[in-house]
């Protein structure tokens, strides 16, 4: 149950429309309830708690696995996002549930998929090159199952620091930035230093032998000298676009609400 099947339960309550004991037993299992399985433990109040439905993670499951707890999952009409799929579980996925919303690029599949959102606040996502894209992705479709517009630029790292300068009025507009990168991971450290908002930068496996599959970029973001960086996991695109997305649902928490037009 999500905040909105609670206020739509309670507004049947205030109309009469449903009797007190119905809406208890309704809500008898509290925001702790789970479905077990005999391979997983479902957390079906996660949305109300954090605002995201909990999220399947693809690596190391079954297709049976996938497809039964996406379909559990799914059973509210709540998005649910399922990640770090290979193609043939993506097309699983487009077979067993028609009209799922597939990401080839970020390994994705969103079901019950709101439309997508635009407007302000947004969260930027930067990738600082075309390899770093399936990492910038998946933290797009994490904004878009959270109902949170972003705006993306891509190949813009600092071999050719001219292609973000270009961009910067944009990126001092967002409330929330996330930031990709391999190799030397300098593009977060330079994105921060440009903009007032906070910036989540994601460094990558993406780069030759010293890169040490992603801990070369890690070390250069976490020793970063510009203030307001934050840094995730190496190619963990889904928890810096979680963590964008927060930001810009706080902000539209904290503005007060447009009047009502007579």
């Amino acid at each position: 149950m999500n905040r909105d099947e609670i206020v739509r339960l309670l507004e049947r309550l205030q109309a009469g429309d449903i009797t007190v004991d119905a809406v208890v037993d309704k809500l008898r299992a509290g925001p702790f309830r789970t479905e077990q399985l005999a391979y997983a433990d479902l957390d079906h109040h996660r949305a109300l708690r954090q605002g995201l439905p909990e999220v399947v993670y693809g690596e190391g499951k079954t297709r049976e696995q996938i497809v039964e707890i996406t379909r559990r999952l799914a059973q509210g009409g709540q998005p649910i996002l399922v990640t770090r799929l290979g193609p043939e579980e993506q097309a699983l996925l487009q077979a067993t549930f028609p009209g799922v919303r597939t990401n080839a690029r970020a390994r994705t599949c969103l079901l019950n998929a709101p439309e997508a959102p635009e407007g302000e606040p947004f969260v930027g996502v930067v990738a600082a090159g075309t390899s770093d894209l399936p990492v910038a992705e998946e933290a797009v479709e994490v904004c878009l199952a959270m109902s949170v517009p972003t705006r993306s630029w891509y190949d813009v790292g600092v071999s050719g620091l001219h292609r973000l300068l270009r961009h910067v009025p944009e990126l001092q507009r967002a409330s929330a930035i996330v930031v990709v990168a391999g190799m030397e991971g300098a593009l977060p450290s330079v994105v921060g230093g440009l903009v007032a908002c906070p910036v989540f930068g994601v460094p990558t496996s993406i780069g030759y032998g010293t890169n040490f599959g992603g801990v070369a970029p890690l070390l250069s973001m976490l020793n970063s000298c510009a203030p307001g960086l934050m840094v995730s996991n190496i190619d963990n695109g889904f928890s810096a676009g979680v963590a964008a997305a927060r930001v810009v649902r706080a902000i539209r928490a904290a503005s007060p609400a447009p009047e009502a037009r007579p």
